[in-house]
């Protein structure tokens, strides 16, 4: 294993920006969550500072490779990594649009168990930004993104239930669509959470 003070030196600095940038991810999931078990109505206005602070994040670490002409992990990395990150609370507020728009209609449905598989997804992202940052920890890191890798799954497999439902001809039309499409985002989320874990495991591979 390779410590962090070995591997980044002086530029610790990146590892700060990147853990604040999961916080964020995680604080988006955080508010989707409640928002999926109706325990608030979605804020629009928060969602999107949100995700202003993180495409923040990502500005300042775009920055400082800019500025830093020798790195300790490949450019490239830090940047798919960053990419993934910003990609979460982006997605995020995108549901919380269309959601908001026909909540109406989709305030009897049950998104409870996607907003169990979303909370633990986000927690594994922090989890997986803190144990690179701790060192190249390629068991710690295989167990973490094994974990993210079977979520994903499982989403994927409750929403081809959801599908199934809802396309046995006992529903509206139009709720079919707006719930077919809020799917579609929540996939696209948990496909975000795991592209965090499949960077942050090459990068521990490359460095271990």
């Amino acid at each position: 294993m390779i410590s962090i003070q070995r591997l980044f030196g002086k530029e610790d600095r990146f590892f700060d920006l990147l853990t604040a940038s999961a916080e964020e991810a995680r604080n988006s999931i955080v508010d989707l969550t409640q928002v999926l078990r109706h325990e608030q109505e979605p804020s629009l206005e928060k969602f999107a500072e949100l995700r202003k602070k993180d495409k923040a994040i990502t500005q300042e670490i775009n920055d400082l490779l800019v500025k830093t002409f020798v790195t300790a992990l490949e450019r490239e990395d830090i940047e798919a990594l960053t990419t993934a990150l910003y990609k979460i609370p982006k997605t995020v507020e995108k549901f919380a649009e269309r959601y908001q728009i026909s909540q109406d209609r989709v305030k009897q449905t049950d998104f409870t168990r996607q907003a169990v598989m979303l909370d633990e997804a986000t927690s594994l992202v922090v989890q997986m930004i803190h144990a690179l940052r701790k060192g190249m920890d390629i068991v710690k890191m295989k167990e973490l993104n094994d974990r993210m890798q079977q979520i994903e799954g499982e989403a994927d497999r409750l929403i081809v239930d959801s599908l199934r439902d809802l396309y046995s001809g006992k529903y509206d039309v139009l709720l079919v669509l707006i719930i077919s499409n809020l799917n579609d985002l929540l996939e696209k989320v948990f496909d975000r959470c795991r592209d965090v874990g499949n960077v942050a495991k090459q990068i521990a591979y490359k460095n271990s």
